[in-house]
């Protein structure tokens, strides 16, 4: 007998496996491993990782030291914290847009040496002063802005050839010597003075340190101009057919950077009751590590400027607990350098995320 053929599959059937098909596909594509999941959370919620990281650093400190859970030492913490946290506001944007700035030290010293210098070696009002410490930063933003975006040079290089410009001219406007608190006006030290919360001591630096960290987080999140820095750092030419004004953001970030930076130079000033042109030696690292720890990556597009505080506060924890194990400054400069090690390492990691 001969074996009747098998009827071909009617277009019903055809579809009705290939969908079957599609279904097996997505769900073998949508198999996540806990890993991968884990890398999913810290990529869509950048401050995430560096606050788990602030709470192990505490409780391992604490465990080893019992004077760091003390409340005048995290008093101290804090205070510490509130010139590298503001440098870390003005290196977050930047970063941001895809670029780094190595002068961020060099430019706070320089308008701190200005603002005490004019007010007491030439007479200038404390306030007067102070706007022209504003002025400088904003100065200086101005050239490393116009530096990126006119002659079109990369950031790290710009801003290492300025940080060399910025020390040079403090030192000679200064004359290398410090200018001590008790000289100056007391506005100029008025961010130094302390008051009680609670158990513990804030100073009136770290709240302006907090104010700006309001301001900027709002206007990141919930403002166009924000949306733009974003965008940028993310794709700078997506960004320009997009018809954003890339070079024109570019510039108002350095610009917004500098004034940030001469604030941190008031704040630097109450903080050590004195304008010194040798202050912040490690601030550069210091700020570019708060904000890579902080989440933000440094291919630009992605953080938010409270993980920066909270990288801060990591830097500030880690020298701390370093030093009252009687570890020497130069162990807790390597254990900065390996956070920042580890940082980009995590941040290469989870840049590879799928969106």
């Amino acid at each position: 007998m001969t074996q009747q053929a098998e009827s071909p599959p009617t277009q019903a059937q055809q579809q009705e496996r290939t969908a079957k098909h599609v279904d097996l596909a997505e769900e073998f594509l949508d198999r996540q491993t806990p890993l991968s999941r884990i890398r999913n959370v810290l990529h869509r919620y950048p401050a995430l990782s560096p606050a788990i990281v602030l709470v192990i650093s505490v409780v391992a400190f604490g465990l080893l030291n019992d004077r760091f859970l003390r409340v005048e030492n995290l008093s101290l913490i804090t205070q510490q914290v509130a010139v590298v946290g503001t440098l870390a506001i003005a290196q977050t944007l930047i970063i941001l847009t895809a670029g780094i700035d190595l002068s961020v030290g060099a430019v706070m010293i320089l308008s701190s040496m200005v603002v005490a210098q004019l007010a007491v070696q030439n007479g200038v009002p404390g306030g007067l002063a102070l706007v022209a410490g504003l002025a400088v930063g904003l100065a200086t933003g101005a050239l490393n802005g116009f530096l990126v975006t006119k002659l079109r040079l990369p950031p790290f290089i710009v801003t290492l050839g300025t940080l060399n410009i910025f020390v040079a001219l403090t030192l000679l406007y200064s004359g290398g010597s410090t200018v001590r608190g008790s000289a100056m006006p007391s506005i100029l030290t008025l961010l130094g003075s302390t008051f009680p919360l609670g158990p513990v001591r804030i100073s009136t630096g770290v709240l302006v340190m907090l104010l700006l960290y309001v301001i900027v987080a709002f206007v990141l999140n919930k403002t166009a101009w924000g949306r733009h820095v974003y965008a940028v750092g993310d794709d700078k030419e997506a960004a320009r057919l997009a018809g954003i004004p890339v070079n024109r953001v570019l510039m108002s970030v350095y610009l917004v950077a500098g004034a940030v930076l001469a604030i941190g130079a008031w704040i630097q000033i109450g903080r050590s009751n004195a304008a010194s042109p040798n202050a912040g030696v490690d601030l550069n690292l210091d700020s570019i590590t708060a904000v890579v720890i902080g989440g933000t990556s440094l291919f630009g597009g992605r953080g938010s400027v409270w993980g920066s505080l909270l990288g801060a506060l990591i830097v500030g924890v880690f020298r701390n607990g370093l030093s009252l194990a009687g570890l020497d400054v130069l162990y807790q400069t390597l254990a900065v350098g390996i956070l920042v090690v580890l940082a980009v390492s995590i941040d290469q990691w989870i840049r590879k995320v799928k969106s």
